[in-house]
């Protein structure tokens, strides 16, 4: 099995966990937030979103395997382009909340991946940054 990739960021959101939990379960809402990103729940822990502007894009499928709100959401990606694991966290702080979105990921196109991945990880670790502080903004 090839290494996974890491990737993390934190925001700190001024609205309690389980508002920001909400906000963050809230799949049709995740357009608003998430970079280019649309999700819908498609059975009881079946997720899937999609990522890009049709028909240029891929279909992230997940599965949740962790569910304990207002805190945690654990899910493993299923589909042919994104595989591996992901988590929000989201902890009290400061008056408000932290949340933490990490993901633990099987990269796709073999070595190429690996090759491509130095370069791909700054921009994913903006495109998550970006997509955190948006929630925020929403939250407050």
């Amino acid at each position: 099995m090839v290494k996974p990739v890491y990737a993390a960021a934190a925001v700190h959101v001024a609205a309690p966990p389980e508002q920001v939990f909400a906000l963050v379960t809230d799949w049709p809402r995740h357009r608003e937030w998430m970079f280019m990103t649309s999700a819908r729940l498609v059975g009881e822990r079946t997720l899937e979103a999609y990522t890009g502007v049709w028909p240029v894009g891929f279909l992230d499928t997940m599965t949740i395997t962790c569910w304990e709100p207002p805190e945690l959401m654990l899910v493993t990606h299923t589909g042919r382009f994104v595989r591996g694991r992901g988590a929000i966290r989201v902890r009290p702080h400061d008056g408000g909340s932290r949340v933490v979105w990490a993901e633990e990921l099987q990269l796709p196109f073999g070595a190429l991946g690996r090759a491509v991945w130095p370069l791909a990880r700054p921009v994913a670790l903006v495109l998550l940054r970006r997509s955190l502080r948006k929630l925020a903004s929403l939250a407050t």
